[in-house]
């Protein structure tokens, strides 16, 4: 019976033992974590390009007071980031949790959540002070992030909410479109137009954050890279990361990063420019069946059509009716409207006779 017994118990530890062996394993696995959060802004001074946002949130940081603020910009260039920096340091990481709520407007939108999340937040009063000794601000901060997604009543709630609680609260609306924000709204906010990320910004980080990581890339690469993110550095540091993880061991090129990214290559936008020059509907056929079994996306194509068109040797009066009708075809957003244009763009320039929409029956798209 006692053979019996100590055989169970033995039987019962091992499995303990394997669980502390495993333990270290399982541990690294979970502090794994995206590189854009990795290298995310601690404080202040690490935001890159938007000096005058950095140095208005450095006086403020320094007498401890804050207005309410508006950040407005297109995506990845470090609104979310610079707020949550700046409310490290106002706060500290003990009392960080309990002053700032982070909600994103984009799924919590609707005026319930104004009216219960934000509204009893906001009426909480503060206590206690930073071990550290520095200063602690009588106030809380309340983040909405993709505000521009709120609904007009939500918005509406939020302003009176803004009024009442400007003793204890600050708000942050962080927004791509500021024309979707209510007027009552930008005017209790000191605006903050965040722009996009010149390239030598781009480069210093995506430079910094390689040697962090011990790759190995080249200059082409990294150039590819500030190419397809267009400012967006939280873009670039994505593609980086998968282009990294898809070359172990590997030097990562320009091709890596332009597959990663989805981008058509150069070669085939030129191609097809110049069939849509001095082509013939019969070639033109044949290209845009080419690209559709490729499975490019219409938009990316048209985005770069554009930006090569801009950069051809045609009068403004040349270029100002190409982009009109690709105008139309990015509203539409079909490869239908994208062969309508192809053909439209070349028998603006070749063709007395167009014969469109006999050309677009024969494509089957």
């Amino acid at each position: 019976m006692q053979a019996f017994l100590k055989g169970a118990t033995v039987q019962a530890t091992r499995p303990q033992k394997d669980k502390a062996a495993a333990g270290p394993s399982t541990e690294k696995k979970a502090k794994a974590i995206p590189w854009v959060e990795k290298y995310r802004p601690k404080c202040v001074d690490d935001v890159a390009f938007q000096e005058e946002v950095v140095a208005v949130l450095k006086k403020s940081l320094e007498g401890a007071d804050l207005p309410n603020l508006l950040f407005y910009g297109p995506p990845g260039t470090g609104k979310t980031s610079t707020i949550l920096a700046a409310a490290r340091e106002l706060y500290g990481p003990e009392l960080y949790r309990q002053r700032v709520l982070e909600l994103n407007a984009s799924d919590e939108r609707g005026i319930q959540v104004i009216r219960e999340k934000v509204k009893n937040f906001a009426q909480l009063t503060v206590a206690g002070t930073r071990t550290d000794g520095k200063l602690c601000p009588p106030f809380k901060i309340i983040i909405l992030d993709e505000a521009d997604s709120m609904t007009a009543p939500a918005q509406a709630a939020l302003r009176r909410t803004m009024e009442k609680e400007s003793r204890t609260t600050r708000f942050c609306l962080i927004c791509n479109y500021i024309s979707r924000i209510i007027e009552p709204l930008t005017s209790r906010c000191s605006k903050f137009r965040f722009k996009p990320l010149a390239n030598q910004i781009q480069e210093e980080r995506l430079l910094e954050i390689c040697k962090k990581e011990n790759l190995k890339y080249t200059k082409e690469s990294i150039t590819a890279l500030v190419q397809v993110s267009e400012g967006d550095l939280r873009k670039a540091i994505t593609f980086l990361q998968s282009a990294a993880r898809l070359n172990v061991d590997k030097e990562i090129t320009d091709r890596a990063i332009v597959e990663i990214a989805g981008v058509v290559p150069v070669k085939m936008i030129d191609n097809l420019l110049q069939i849509c020059f001095r082509g013939t509907f019969e070639k033109l056929e044949v290209a845009v069946k080419d690209i559709v079994d490729e499975g490019y996306s219409a938009t990316q194509i048209l985005s770069q059509l554009h930006d090569s068109i801009i950069e051809q040797d045609l009068n403004d009066k040349q270029k100002s009716a190409i982009t009109e009708k690709m105008a139309v075809s990015v509203l539409m957003q079909s490869w239908f409207m994208l062969t309508f244009f192809c053909l439209t763009f070349c028998g603006f320039f070749f063709s007395t006779n167009f014969r469109w929409f006999g050309a677009i029956r024969r494509l089957k798209i």
